[in-house]
């Protein structure tokens, strides 16, 4: 069975799709029904009314995320329109639930105007504790994140822009670490500037890489200042003052390259030309910039990571998005910031510094693995990711004073997020 055929028959045996929805309260005897709906439904009504806080206490908005899509960036697969998106945000709720417990409402959205999907999600923010913004292109992306944050009290998150940015930031930091190489004076090269490179190359200068030592290249060649043409200010943001013009001219004594672009663009000769202990972050999908066994073939000191799961150091978004809005959810923050952005990554670049749990190692068939060039970040079935991942996003979001709901005892609070998914590490 090919995975085509295997693909279709998952999502469409039993049940068609990935999600349901489950009641959490008794609606069996004539009492149940008087209590979930009419007439003692109107007493959480009122007590919500009167103080609107009481939504989380009466409600599941404080456990709820929106996964908002229009299916204009699909993964690998481009504008495909809302319909297409939902098994793509089906399966974001199944993450979300499976890793940290977080139920979500998948929201596909027939249409390509950033404006209504901005009025829309503002609309709804009533239900929902938090809203995952996910495959909306760039640059209109950017601007619905942005109103948005300014226009609602719930945390709003692009995955596709951060997610990215904050599993590849951790790998960054310990593939430096690694390597001896400090993060001042890397010179770093990104292909792909939509919506995660811009993000990437952002986070990436917020964790200390220098902006100048920095080149952004597109399909069309380096970003740099006084290009032909219209940029963006996302692209413009990251113009260079360079005589460098090809990715190849870009690679030539490069210490970092990034791709969030398309299979292939690197060539062995653009690799041999970096600098010694190069990083490379090759994460197109499914196919890399570079194929992986060309790369170590190529240049054995090459720290290399991909977005598969078939090669050592895969960055994963799953590493993030559940942890982050878990935590964040927990306090009631009202954002998720860039302090809360640093800390889940340097939690996982922590983390990764950890001795495996064998339960890990079982679940990737018995892989022995341990901090180095082929293990700089954490595995996706390691239980241990939700207790200092989402810990690190709560303590940020108290720190910086967004917390609603402040936790104090955070020792109780781990003990929490352990009980949350135990019965999904059994």
């Amino acid at each position: 069975m090919d995975l085509k055929e295997k693909a279709l028959k998952y999502h469409s045996e039993g049940r068609p799709g990935k999600v349901e929805v489950v009641t959490t309260k008794p609606c069996q005897t004539a009492e149940d029904l008087s209590l979930a709906y009419t007439p003692g439904v109107a007493k959480p009504v009122l007590e919500i009314a009167e103080n609107p806080d009481d939504g989380y206490l009466y409600t599941n908005k404080g456990n709820l995320v929106a996964v908002v899509s229009n299916g204009s960036a699909i993964l690998g697969l481009g504008n495909r329109g809302a319909l297409a998106s939902k098994p793509v945000m089906e399966g974001k709720g199944v993450l979300f639930k499976r890793f940290a417990d977080v139920d979500v409402f998948d929201i596909e959205v027939d249409t390509q105007d950033p404006e209504k999907i901005i009025e829309l999600v503002k609309l709804m923010e009533p239900t929902f504790g938090g809203v995952n913004l996910e495959d909306i292109k760039a640059p209109e992306c950017f601007r619905i994140e942005t109103e948005l944050k300014k226009l609602t009290n719930i945390p709003i998150f692009h995955d596709d822009q951060h997610g990215t940015a904050i599993i590849s930031g951790a790998g960054l930091l310990n593939a430096l670490e690694i390597n001896g190489k400090k993060i001042d004076q890397v010179k770093v090269v990104f292909n792909g500037a939509g919506a995660a490179g811009i993000s990437c190359a952002r986070f990436f200068v917020q964790l200390g890489v220098k902006k100048e030592n920095l080149v952004m290249c597109d399909s069309k060649g380096v970003i740099y200042k006084g290009r032909p043409g219209t940029l963006n200010p996302e692209k413009e943001e990251f113009a260079a003052d360079t005589d460098k013009r090809t990715l190849a001219d870009a690679m030539k004594g490069a210490d970092v390259f990034m791709g969030v672009s398309t299979k292939d663009v690197v060539s062995p000769e653009m690799l041999k030309s970096m600098n010694s202990d190069p990083v490379v972050f090759a994460m197109a999908n499914p196919d890399p910039e570079i194929d992986y066994s060309l790369a170590v073939k190529t240049r054995s000191d090459v720290i290399m990571a991909t977005g598969r799961s078939d090669f050592p150091n895969q960055i994963n978004n799953v590493l993030g998005f559940p942890f982050i809005f878990r935590g964040a959810l927990d306090v009631r923050a009202t954002d998720i910031t860039e302090g809360m952005k640093i800390a889940a990554s340097k939690a996982l670049a922590a983390l990764a510094k950890e001795p495996v749990p064998e339960v890990v190692k079982k679940a990737y068939n018995n892989t022995d693995f341990s901090f180095g060039r082929n293990y700089i970040v954490p595995k996706p079935f390691d239980p241990r990711v939700i207790e200092w991942e989402a810990l690190a996003v709560a303590k940020k979001a108290v720190e910086e004073g967004i917390a609603r709901k402040p936790i104090t005892d955070w020792d109780e609070y781990v003990k929490v997020l352990r009980a949350r998914v135990e019965k999904n590490w059994a």
